[in-house]
C-alpha cells in the first residue's frame, strides 16, 4: 500500500471512480481527525448505539427547524424556544458522548534573566519616544523611535528556541478541501464588491476627507473628524489608493476593509483548532468566510473588521500561551493588543477580555510557581501592549475629551440622559446582544438587514449545537479553556452592550465584530462533534456515504442562504434606504466633460436629502462641497456660464426662487432608477 503522506491527486482523482474507493481513500487520509476523541471502555450494543446515532442527527435538525420558526417573516418565538429546549434535551440524553482532549505542549522557559542596563536603556528610549508624539502627528523620526523602542524591548524578553525542522506540505484530502474553501471564500468576500453595497453616506464622507489629509501629508495620530477615528484604516486605505491607483472613492475604502476581513480568517481557523483540532478549525473558517454577519462589515467600508482583525490573533496567542506557559505567545498577543487600539474603538475593550482571560486561568493554577509566572507574563503582555498603544496615549493624555468623547457619549449621559433605569438597560441590552445571532441584530440599515438574526438557518443551528457540546465539555471535564470561551462572547459584544444612553444602537453587528471569533469557533466545533459522532457509530459505506451526504448538504444550504442574503437582502434594502449620490455625482460629471464648469454645479441641500461632499466624490472632485443654499443663489446670479442647479423635487421654495432670479432657466426631472430617487435639473444660461 502507499504512504498516505505520498499520496498524489491523481490517486484522489482516479478513487473518485468508483465511490467505494474514495471513501475508503477518505477514511485513509484522516478524512475525520479522531486523535483528540477518547476510546469507549466498552464496545457499546447495537441498540444503544443506535440510540445515540438518531440522538446526534435529531438533537441538530431540532435546532435548525427552531431557528427556522426564528426567521422573518415568520417567527413564532415561543415554537423556536420550544424547539431549542427539545433540542438540548435530545442532546443532553446522549450518554455515548465522547470527550475530547486538548494536549499542549509546555515548552522549556528560560527565566527572567535580564540585564539592567539593558532594561534601563529601554525604559529610556520608551520615554523619549513618548515625548516625541507631540503635536498629534507622526513623522519619521518618532516613528522610528517607536518601533526601535517596540523592537529592542521584545528582543529582552523574547525566548529564542532550538531551529525546528521545517514540515513537510503534503497534498492530501484535508489540504484540497482546505484549498477550495479559500476559494469559496475568497469569491464570496470580492464578488460584486463595486454594487454592494453601491452608495456611500456620511461617514464615508468624513473618512474619505481624513484620507485625503494623509494624502495630502498630513499625517495625525488620532483624526478628530466626526467625534475622533483612530489611524489604521486612513493609512491603509491611502497605501492602496497610491498602490493601486484606484482614486479617493468608495471602492478604496471597500479593497481595504474587505483585505482586513479576509486576514481574520486564517486567526479564526487557528483559534478555534486551539479548542479541538484541524476539522473544526476549517469548519469554523468556512463558515465565518461565507456569513453574512462579517462579509457585510467587511464590505461597508468602515473601520468595523478592525475589530476582529486584532482580536482574533490576539486571543489566540493568549489562549494557546496560557495553555502552554510559552513566554513568547504573550508577547505576540500583547503586540495585537497594542496595534488593535490603533484600529477601531470598539477594542478598548480588549483589555478587559484578556485580563479576564489571565485571571480564569491564574484561579486554574496551583502551583504557586506557576501562577507567578502567570503574572510575569501578564505584566510582559500588557506592557508591550502599552509601547504600541504610546502615540494614542501621548494624544490621550493631551486631548481627553477628543479621545473618549464616542466611547463616553455611549456609555454617560454627556449627550442625553438615561431613557430607563441604567441596570434596566444593561441587562436589556445584555439580552438583545445574547440573542442576537437567534433573533434579531438590530435595526442599522447600513451594516445589517434590519430586525433578522445575524446568522442563517443552518449557521445558527450549527451554532447552538456548538454550544451544546462546549457546555457538555465544561460539566465533564471542567475546562477553563471552554469557560473562557463561551465567556468570550458576552465580553466581546461589550462595546454594543455598554451603549446604556442609546439603547436603541444595541445589537449591532458592527460594535460586537469580534463576537464572530468564538461564535464561528464554537459552530466550528459544534459542526466537527456532529459529523465525527456520526462517522464513529455508522460503520457501513452506505451510511457513510449518507453522512457525507448531509454535510455537503447543510454546507450547500448555508451557502445559498448567506448568498441570498448578502446579494440580495442587504444589497436591496441598503439601496433602497440610501440616497443616490452617485446618480448626481455622474449627472455633475457629464455637465462638466460637456463643457460647463465646475464651480457653476450646485446641488441645493434639503432637509434629510443627500450629502453634498459625496456629490462632490462621486462626480470626481473629492475636495469639493457643491453645495449651494437657496439664499446664497444671488452671489451666482450674475456669474457668466451656463449653470447647472440640482434640486429635490419637494423644495418647492428653491425652484421659485430660481424662476425669479433666472426667468428663462429650463428644469427637467431626472428619473431616478431607485424609487424616490428623482431630482430636478435647472439649467441656466
Amino acid at each position: 500500500m502507499k504512504d498516505i503522506n505520498n499520496s498524489s491527486v491523481l490517486d484522489l482523482l482516479t478513487s473518485i471512480i468508483k465511490p467505494e474507493l474514495f471513501f475508503s481513500y477518505l477514511k485513509k487520509l484522516g478524512f475525520f481527525d479522531k486523535r483528540k476523541i477518547c476510546p469507549t471502555k466498552k464496545r457499546l450494543n447495537n441498540r444503544k448505539t443506535q440510540k445515540s446515532m438518531w440522538n446526534i442527527i435529531f438533537s441538530l435538525l431540532v435546532a435548525l427547524f427552531a431557528q427556522y420558526w426564528l426567521e422573518p417573516p415568520h417567527q413564532i418565538i415561543p415554537l423556536a424556544i420550544f424547539l431549542y429546549g427539545f433540542s438540548a434535551w435530545i442532546f443532553f440524553s446522549n450518554k455515548s458522548w465522547k470527550d475530547k482532549i486538548i494536549n499542549f505542549e509546555k515548552k522549556e522557559q528560560k527565566a527572567f534573566t535580564i540585564k539592567r542596563i539593558n532594561l534601563f536603556f529601554s525604559f529610556s528610549l520608551i520615554l523619549i519616544t513618548f515625548l516625541a508624539f507631540q503635536d498629534n502627528k507622526f513623522t519619521i523620526q518618532n516613528i522610528l523611535l517607536w518601533v526601535i523602542s517596540v523592537i529592542f524591548f521584545i528582543s529582552i524578553f523574547w525566548a529564542k528556541r532550538d531551529n525546528q525542522s521545517p514540515k513537510i506540505i503534503t497534498i492530501d484530502c484535508w489540504s484540497i478541501i482546505f484549498i477550495v474553501a479559500i476559494i469559496i471564500v475568497t469569491f464570496f468576500r470580492f464578488y460584486h464588491l463595486q454594487e454592494t453595497p453601491g452608495e456611500m453616506f456620511s461617514d464615508h464622507a468624513e473618512k474619505l476627507l481624513d484620507i485625503q489629509d494623509v494624502l495630502q501629508g498630513k499625517f495625525s495620530i488620532f483624526f478628530p473628524r466626526n467625534t475622533g477615528r483612530e489611524a489604521i484604516q486612513f493609512y491603509l486605505t491611502a497605501l492602496i489608493i497610491k498602490l493601486f491607483k484606484t482614486g479617493i472613492n468608495f471602492l478604496s475604502l471597500k479593497l481595504g476593509t474587505t483585505l482586513i476581513g479576509l486576514i481574520t480568517l486564517p486567526f479564526i481557523y487557528l483559534f478555534a483548532r486551539e479548542f479541538s483540532n484541524r476539522w473544526s478549525g476549517l469548519a469554523a473558517f468556512f463558515f465565518a468566510g461565507i456569513a453574512y454577519w462579517p462579509n457585510v462589515i467587511s464590505r461597508v467600508g468602515l473601520r468595523f473588521p478592525l475589530y476582529p482583525l486584532f482580536a482574533a490573533p490576539c486571543l489566540f496567542f493568549l489562549v494557546h500561551g496560557l495553555q502552554t506557559e510559552d513566554r513568547n505567545d504573550f508577547i505576540l498577543s500583547g503586540i495585537f493588543l497594542g496595534a488593535g487600539l490603533h484600529g477601531y474603538s470598539a477594542f478598548r475593550i480588549m483589555p478587559l477580555v484578556v485580563l479576564v482571560g489571565v485571571a480564569i486561568r491564574y484561579l486554574d493554577i496551583r502551583d504557586s510557581f506557576r501562577r507567578g509566572t502567570l503574572i510575569k507574563n501578564a505584566l510582559l503582555l500588557f506592557f508591550i501592549a502599552f509601547i504600541l498603544f504610546l502615540p494614542l496615549f501621548r494624544y490621550m493624555l493631551e486631548n481627553p475629551i477628543s479621545f473618549n468623547w464616542r466611547a463616553l457619549s455611549r456609555l454617560g449621559t454627556i449627550e442625553q440622559p438615561y431613557p430607563e433605569p441604567v441596570i434596566k438597560i444593561f441587562i436589556s441590552n445584555l439580552w438583545n446582544a445574547l440573542t442576537m445571532p437567534f433573533l434579531d441584530n438590530g435595526e442599522i440599515w447600513v451594516h445589517s438587514i434590519p430586525n433578522r438574526p445575524a446568522l442563517d438557518i443552518v449557521s445558527a443551528g450549527l451554532f447552538f449545537y456548538g454550544i451544546l457540546v462546549v457546555i457538555k465539555q465544561i460539566l465533564k471535564t471542567r475546562d477553563w479553556t471552554y469557560l473562557y470561551l463561551i465567556l468570550l462572547i458576552p465580553l466581546l459584544m461589550l462595546p454594543s452592550i455598554l451603549s446604556l444612553a442609546f439603547p436603541n444602537e444595541n445589537p449591532s453587528l458592527n460594535r460586537t465584530a469580534a463576537a464572530i471569533i468564538p461564535i464561528f469557533a464554537i459552530l466550528g466545533i459544534g459542526f466537527e462533534n456532529w459529523v465525527n459522532n456520526l462517522v464513529s457509530f455508522i460503520r457501513s459505506l452506505k451510511g457513510q456515504i449518507i453522512v457525507y451526504i448531509a454535510v455537503s448538504t447543510l454546507i450547500f444550504l448555508a451557502t445559498i442562504s448567506n448568498f441570498k442574503l448578502v446579494f440580495h437582502d442587504y444589497h436591496d434594502q441598503y439601496m433602497r434606504n440610501a440616497w443616490n449620490t452617485s446618480e448626481i455625482g455622474n449627472v455633475i460629471r457629464n455637465f462638466i466633460e460637456s463643457g460647463g464648469n465646475a464651480d457653476h454645479a450646485f446641488v441645493v441641500p434639503y432637509p434629510y436629502w443627500v450629502d453634498t461632499r459625496l456629490v462632490g466624490i462621486n462626480a470626481g472632485f473629492p475636495a469639493k462641497d457643491f453645495a449651494l443654499w437657496s439664499d446664497q443663489f444671488p452671489l451666482v446670479q450674475n456669474e457668466l456660464g451656463e449653470k447647472l442647479f440640482i434640486i429635490k423635487p419637494e423644495d418647492n421654495e428653491s425652484l421659485e426662487l430660481l424662476k425669479n432670479l433666472f426667468p428663462n432657466n429650463k428644469q427637467e426631472l431626472y428619473i431616478s432608477k431607485r424609487i424616490g430617487g428623482d431630482f430636478i435639473l435647472v439649467f441656466v444660461d
